[in-house]
């Protein structure tokens, strides 16, 4: 350009415009100057847009390694919840950090949070609020009645209920039993439910352990006391569930055998323990030679000269000190299995039969029965109410004793003896804790009840007794009273073999 000329601007110059005014208005799809196509694609083409497929890369690991999709809830997420397995959490973005704190050296890794998988259970079988509320139930209610403890001190709470805190059988069986007997008060489905699911783990949990400690179809323990005292203990506990429940099908005899065999095979090196056992077990055994007639008690050779296993040489075990009645005191092992012993003869001779019935023998055994009786010492305090429970024991086992040696006919004798009963039992206050023994007294007073003013006596007293402990054994053996009450008034002679009546009644349990 020559040095004079003027320059100038592009935006100014008319040529300019023109041209890219022409530029710009090539159509897509023609040529440009060069011969070069536009690469814009034509104006019918369709413009492929890039859409979601609707996976996520945000979901829980768990999830994505099932391959299935998460609604990513947090912290853990609902699919896991709803199909009960644990969410193992999500993965935390990675955080971005400038050049700087890169050139820093701060480096980012990967963080994998997993969820917490919750806290275990403090105590295996106290899981749920309900288990919880059995909890409570058994330790300020349901412990006071099962023996003469009704304080701060009493066997289930201090010895049970601690050992089943290390043994998972045995906790299921007591929160059963606190259960089965808080439902009869308290009648819930909730209730019924847990206390199902008790009962089931407790018999699954328990056959493992029989089969282990007699060595039956299982490895033995390398420690056996380790296995020995829960099991026994869920013998026992099992046991009262059936008396609780009131069954009347004889579901107590597979507990009351496999304890027959512990008790006679083993001996806990706790002594506490072992000596609230002899004399829970014993209780429950004798007691239950009274009401069936082939429930004999195998211990009696175990017996020392005063009626107590010869392992019970401490001198502070008093009968005083007993959780029940007539174990401690020689009542049972002295007295009353000898007049089982009796009744058995009696009825061998008469399917014989032999006459008398009663012989001269009998006759002797009786009487020196009767001069231990008049005898007997309870070992209790003098009117507390311990002693007046004892004295009420005393005079049923002598009803026990005349309703095996006479006939079964109404007399003066036996009339005063259960009208005197009727009074102890009336001294007995309705809350006091001697009504935890008061089932197996009352049962035998009431089959002697000849006279139709002591009967209303007798029921009320069954229902007392079933206001205060609201056990399912008490109605049946209530209904046996009543059927022995129509034989004697029909004057049938078998009326004194309230054994042979439940049998035909298809009565079955323990009367304790």
């Amino acid at each position: 350009m020559p040095r004079g000329a003027s320059m100038s601007s592009p935006s100014k110059n008319p040529d300019f415009l023109d041209n890219s005014m022409k530029r710009e208005s090539v159509l897509p799809g023609e040529r440009k100057k060069n011969g070069r196509q536009k690469k814009c694609p034509q104006s019918g083409s369709t413009v492929m847009k890039k859409t979601a497929n609707g996976r996520s890369k945000a979901g829980c690991f768990t999830c994505r390694r099932r391959k299935k999709k998460c609604d990513e809830t947090r912290p853990s997420c609902l699919n896991c919840q709803k199909i009960s397995v644990i969410c193992e959490g999500y993965l935390l973005p990675e955080v971005w950090r400038g050049g700087r704190q890169r050139g820093e050296g701060a480096t980012v890794q990967p963080f994998f949070l997993t969820v917490p998988r919750g806290l275990p259970f403090l105590v295996d079988g106290i899981e749920t609020d309900v288990d919880r509320r059995f909890l409570d139930h058994f330790v300020h209610d349901l412990s006071k009645l099962l023996t003469l403890h009704d304080g701060i001190t009493n066997p289930f709470k201090d010895i049970l209920l601690p050992m089943a805190t290390q043994h998972k059988g045995l906790m299921h069986s007591l929160m059963c039993l606190s259960g089965l007997h808080l439902i009869q008060s308290d009648p819930k489905p909730s209730f019924d439910v847990r206390q199902e699911e008790h009962f089931s783990s407790a018999i699954m949990i328990w056959t493992a352990d029989i089969a282990c400690a007699m060595n039956i179809g299982a490895v033995p323990a390398q420690d056996g006391l380790l296995i020995e005292d829960p099991t026994v203990a869920s013998t026992i506990v099992n046991c009262l569930i059936s008396i609780c429940k009131g069954s009347t099908n004889g579901e107590y005899r597979l507990y009351m055998d496999s304890a027959r065999q512990l008790v006679s095979n083993r001996q806990s090196e706790n002594p506490t323990f072992r000596n609230f056992l002899f004399e829970f077990f014993i209780y429950h055994e004798i007691s239950n030679s009274l009401t069936a007639l082939d429930r004999r008690p195998l211990l009696a050779d175990e017996y020392n000269d005063q009626g107590l296993p010869n392992f019970l040489n401490d001198p502070t075990v008093q009968p005083s000190n007993g959780v029940v009645l007539g174990v401690l005191d020689g009542l049972f092992s002295r007295y009353i299995t000898r007049i089982t012993e009796l009744r058995d003869l009696r009825r061998k001779r008469k399917k014989s039969g032999r006459e008398p019935v009663v012989d001269y023998q009998m006759i002797e055994e009786a009487l020196t029965i009767d001069a231990s009786i008049r005898a007997w010492d309870p070992g209790q305090e003098p009117d507390t109410p311990r002693w007046i429970a004892a004295q009420f024991y005393r005079q049923c086992t002598w009803i026990y004793l005349w309703r095996t040696i006479h006939t079964s006919q109404p007399s003066s004798k036996i009339t005063a003896v259960v009208d005197d009963g009727l009074e102890y039992l009336r001294a007995m206050a309705p809350g006091d804790s001697t009504q935890a023994v008061v089932l197996l007294p009352l049962f035998i007073l009431g089959c002697a009840a000849f006279q139709q003013r002591q009967r209303p006596h007798i029921e009320a007293a069954f229902e007392t007794l079933q206001e205060y402990s609201n056990f399912g054994n008490i109605k049946p053996a209530r209904d046996v009273v009543r059927r022995v009450w129509e034989m004697m008034d029909a004057g049938d002679e078998k009326s004194w073999d309230w054994e042979v009546v439940m049998k035909d009644m298809n009565i079955d349990l323990l009367v304790t």
